[in-house]
């Protein structure tokens, strides 16, 4: 496996075990809709969150959580809209970014809850 793919998993590991600290339930993960991917769906009170996990092993080029782009913030509104659809589920649904710099100085987490909103 590639470097940055067990970066990634770690990551994923790592906010995984953050949110479930924090009360959230976790519903599924990588879950894929065609070509789409949702890192983590979970959920907490009536709310679904879904969560876009960044990971980096350094911030020189910003935080991670910055780096979710437009683009991707469409493919997951696109296919957290499937997830709600199939499941039919009656939620409000909230988008948040976890950001992560993993080195051997140690590890940084940010959960930034809502971090963009659907533009319908």
């Amino acid at each position: 496996m590639a470097q940055h793919n067990e970066l990634g998993k770690k990551g994923e590991e790592l906010a995984c075990s953050e949110l479930i600290r924090k009360g959230y339930q976790i519903l599924d993960r990588n879950w894929r809709f065609g070509r789409d991917e949702i890192d983590i769906i979970a959920r907490i009170g009536n709310d679904l969150v879904i969560v876009e996990v960044k990971a980096r092993n350094s911030d020189f080029f910003g935080d991670p959580a910055e780096f979710v782009s437009r683009g991707k913030q469409k493919t997951l509104i696109r296919a957290a809209n499937a997830y709600v659809l199939e499941r039919d589920l009656d939620v409000e649904v909230r988008f948040d970014v976890i950001g992560l710099v993993i080195n051997k100085a140690g590890i940084k987490l940010e959960h930034i809850e809502a971090a963009f909103h659907p533009t319908w």
